[in-house]
């Protein structure tokens, strides 16, 4: 591996003044690398860019209008000198040892281009985690079993989840170059469109140790209504693609896939119908039992749609 100690974060931002700097002191206080940190404001409307400025003179900002978190991540990646990038949401938290442990991990399967870390999940609208949570963190790190999840070549089990998270991913310039960046036609799932491209072409290495904190909070994407069944369409576009098997032979369980697959279709079509659209959400039921007819829950839900709405 050319120089692997160079690595460009690319922290995508949008109205994230309160956080932001917690999120920078995090990634500037990472040992083992020499780092280039690159925040893309995504057309903020506070005060965000300004703070970074202002704040950390060593990160170069590149300010750009709203156009989602995908095309301001591929900016980022597009104005990354680094032979590797990293990147970390500007709400997240990264914790010591970080990156040095991510390059260890792939150090130990050569020819490993990618790799992340597990996570610890953190409802908090506080800027920075208070001492006891990181040191209950540092107790627990040692657990690896708790830790652990998938690693490898993860073609398969990406089939069925998303099991990489964004904020901890490290992987070379070369392969975002080769898989083509963020799709910016996805609103959400652009990121796990992505790691199965990455998973057709490298190993993608999980260090078992909770090193990033995963912020949610009333703003988070992720509890907004779905405008459509992304993950769906992801895992669609894959199988139609690739199929099941990865490039190391293994094969996914096809009855289990397609069970998941009708899952977010079930799962989509409830979200339509709590907020009013029944007849998308018949068709979205429909779908759910194309993939699988004994499907309950879409079954369930079919007899809802028709249903008398509640309070009418």
């Amino acid at each position: 591996m050319a120089d692997p100690r160079r690595v460009s974060v690319v922290i995508p931002c949008y109205n994230a003044e309160r956080y932001v700097a917690a999120t920078l002191e995090s990634v500037l206080a990472q040992a083992g690398a020499e780092l280039e940190v690159i925040v893309v404001d995504d057309g903020s409307k506070d005060g965000s860019a300004a703070l970074v400025e202002r704040d950390f003179p060593q990160v170069r900002v590149i300010r750009r209008a709203n156009a989602g978190v995908a095309a301001a991540r591929n900016a980022g990646i597009e104005a990354a000198r680094g032979d590797w990038v990293a990147f970390c949401d500007a709400d997240d938290i990264w914790l010591p040892g970080k990156l040095a442990a991510q390059f260890a991990a792939m150090d130990a399967a050569p020819g490993c281009r990618m790799s992340y870390t597990a996570w610890h999940v953190w409802p908090s609208a506080e800027p920075r985690p208070d001492a006891a949570l990181l040191a209950e963190l540092e107790r627990a790190a040692g657990d690896t079993a708790r830790w652990s999840g998938a690693t490898g070549w993860l073609y398969p089990e990406l089939l069925l989840d998303c099991v990489v998270w964004t904020s901890t991913v490290l992987m070379q310039r070369s392969l975002l170059a080769e898989t083509g960046g963020f799709p910016t036609d996805l609103r959400i799932g652009e990121d796990y469109d992505l790691w199965l491209r990455a998973s057709r072409i490298t190993r993608i290495e999980r260090v078992a140790r909770p090193l990033a904190l995963y912020r949610q909070h009333p703003q988070s994407i992720t509890r907004s209504a779905p405008s459509a069944n992304y993950k769906g369409r992801v895992i669609q576009s894959a199988l139609d693609r690739w199929g099941f098997a990865g490039p190391d032979g293994r094969r996914a369980d096809e009855a289990v896939v397609r069970h998941m697959l009708a899952k977010t279709w079930s799962d989509f079509a409830a979200a339509q119908i709590q907020s009013g659209q029944r007849a998308a959400g018949r068709a979205s039921a429909r779908q759910a039992l194309k993939l699988e007819p004994a499907h309950v829950p879409a079954w369930k839900l079919l007899v809802r749609s028709w249903l008398p709405a509640r309070g009418a």
